[in-house]
């Protein structure tokens, strides 16, 4: 059984920073692209970040460029997202997200691969 499993969410103050951490079990994921994705109450589910097998291309939505970096440890078979400057509005629940193709995360929006995700909350 394949699992992601998220850590590193929680409450923050407005401006403050948190690291999540993407953790595969039951497979190695280094030559899969790993995305983040996140849910707010009362909306769709949005893409965050991607970044391909290597580490070597990464894709931000613009809600969070500049201030959100998404990196890989291929040798731990861990993926961060360093979330900074953080926003009232960044507040949800944030998934990690798993699949062969770059594109089926930055274009297609539809990943094989599903965290169960972590809260974040930040408070104004």
């Amino acid at each position: 059984q394949v699992q992601l499993v998220e850590s590193g969410g929680g409450l923050v103050q407005a401006g403050g920073s948190l690291r999540l951490s993407c953790a595969p079990s039951g497979r190695t994921f280094g030559s899969y692209a790993m995305g983040w994705f996140r849910q707010a109450p009362g909306k769709e589910r949005e893409f965050v970040a991607a970044i391909d097998w290597s580490g070597g291309r990464t894709y931000y939505a613009d809600s969070v460029k500049g201030r959100f970096t998404i990196s890989r440890d291929n040798a731990r078979n861990t993926v961060y997202l360093q979330m900074n400057s953080l926003k009232p509005e960044d507040t949800a629940v944030y998934y990690c997200a798993a699949d062969r193709t770059i594109n089926t995360i930055v274009v297609v929006r539809s990943p094989r691969f599903w965290g169960q995700g972590t809260q974040v909350t930040v408070s104004s």
